[in-house]
């Protein structure tokens, strides 16, 4: 059994000592602080967050894809995060996808267990046919997860170009990579509960990543939502008052140019700022490489 003592991760927080003790009001004081300090974990690791930004926009906009591999906590953000990119940014959703240990059901119930094989995290990447167009970013608080670990030379192997997303300095055995993402959260208020702090900084880290990937590939316009695939109504509404804004459409006409559109806020947009029809609007985005800016102008 690894001997994990040593890890800021699994250390105590002075500032949390009496947490079964202290008023509710100042639990939640010392959980505020130190959420912050998961912030600045993250701000302080732009440069990498940057590099591994620019390694994904190039193979997604190359053919590629982007896995997120990780387990428990790890692995629940990872699929998270995938799973948002479609309704978002309109795109595949084999484009960005997560792959957590313990399969499916670990999404909804523990499988503590499913974190210690390797061989399964390098199964993974062989039954997703990972190639060299693709990047594996893997995901593990505490730097070991033997799943992890797997994938992630298991990926290497097979020519993809990887990141490691970690909340402690190197480890014994660290896999080689492209790029390391290394926001220090330090020791957690609920002592090794690394949903916590370690928790959010993944989540802000993976934010950016494919918020900033999916901003590269053309996916918006200005700081607008224009993507988006109108499926519900919230959606319908959401898209309808990004082209009333683009446009300066009362809300009722955007609406039905949406709908003439089929949802598409760009192609909406395009064909408003082009005065064609759906059909030419599209032919006019793709010829503009999905990018709305150059589409209109």
């Amino acid at each position: 059994m690894q001997d994990r003592s040593h890890l800021p991760t699994e250390q105590r927080l002075p500032e949390s000592m009496d947490l079964d003790s202290i008023s509710i009001d100042q639990a939640v004081a010392v959980m505020n602080q130190q959420d912050a300090l998961a912030t600045a974990a993250v701000a302080a690791v732009r440069p990498a967050v940057v590099q591994a930004i620019t390694l994904v926009t190039a193979a997604l906009s190359s053919g590629g894809r982007l896995f997120y591999v990780g387990a428990g906590t790890s692995g629940r953000l990872g699929v998270l995060d995938a799973s948002e990119c479609p309704p978002t940014f309109r795109s595949d959703p084999q484009m960005v996808q997560g792959v957590i240990a313990g399969g499916d059901a670990a999404m909804f119930r523990a499988q503590e267990g499913a974190e210690d094989r390797a061989q399964d995290g390098a199964a993974a990447m062989d039954a997703r046919k990972i190639g060299q167009g693709d990047v594996v970013c893997g995901i593990a608080a505490g730097g070991t997860t033997p799943y992890v670990h797997g994938a992630l030379r298991r990926a290497r192997e097979l020519g993809a170009r990887t990141i490691f997303l970690t909340c402690v300095d190197g480890v014994a055995n660290e896999p080689a990579v492209d790029v390391v993402i290394r926001p220090l959260t330090g020791p957690e208020v609920l002592t090794g509960s690394t949903r916590l702090k370690a928790g959010t900084a993944t989540k802000l880290v993976l934010n950016q990543i494919t918020t900033v990937a999916m901003v590269q590939l053309g996916k918006c316009y200005e700081n607008l939502m224009v993507d988006l695939s109108a499926t519900n109504e919230k959606l319908w509404d959401r898209g309808a008052r990004i082209v009333s804004t683009i446009t300066a459409l009362p809300k009722p006409e955007a609406l039905e140019l949406l709908r003439l559109a089929e949802g598409h806020v760009k192609v909406a947009v395009v064909m408003h700022a082009r005065k064609v029809g759906p059909g030419e609007a599209r032919t006019l985005l793709e010829q503009a490489g999905g990018r709305l800016r150059q589409a209109i102008q």
